[in-house]
């Protein structure tokens, strides 16, 4: 089995336990669905170039920064912050089970999972 296949297997894991986390701790599913694509918003930078766009993508599909949402949530007690970590997580996971990795620079196809369309 491929090291690609691998991450998106990780990823899809990833996303099945994000979805159980979100209904044991009974978060709002209208809060999940208003937010989920959220994320994407940084797809906007594109509009200047390759180059921004991808750094404008990575900052917003790195775990460690949604991960650190939902410390702040947990740390504080605030259940909307924790739910918008989770739902963040949930969010790259998915992208990252379907293909979209993080954005090298030459264009949005080209992901450190491969290129999309051909994975």
């Amino acid at each position: 089995m491929g090291t690609t296949i691998l991450l998106r297997l990780e990823a899809a894991g990833i996303a099945i336990l994000t979805m159980a986390a979100y209904q044991i701790w009974g978060m709002s599913w209208w809060l999940f669905v208003a937010l989920v694509l959220v994320p994407d918003l940084c797809m906007l930078g594109y509009l200047k170039g390759p180059r921004i766009g991808a750094i404008c993508y990575n900052a917003f599909h790195v775990y460690f920064i949604a991960l650190g949402v939902c410390v702040a949530g947990w740390w504080s007690g605030s259940q909307l912050v924790l739910s918008m970590g989770i739902i963040w997580v949930f969010h790259i996971a998915i992208d990252r089970t379907l293909g979209y990795g993080l954005k090298h620079a030459t264009s949005f196809q080209d992901t450190h999972l491969g290129r999309i369309g051909r994975n």
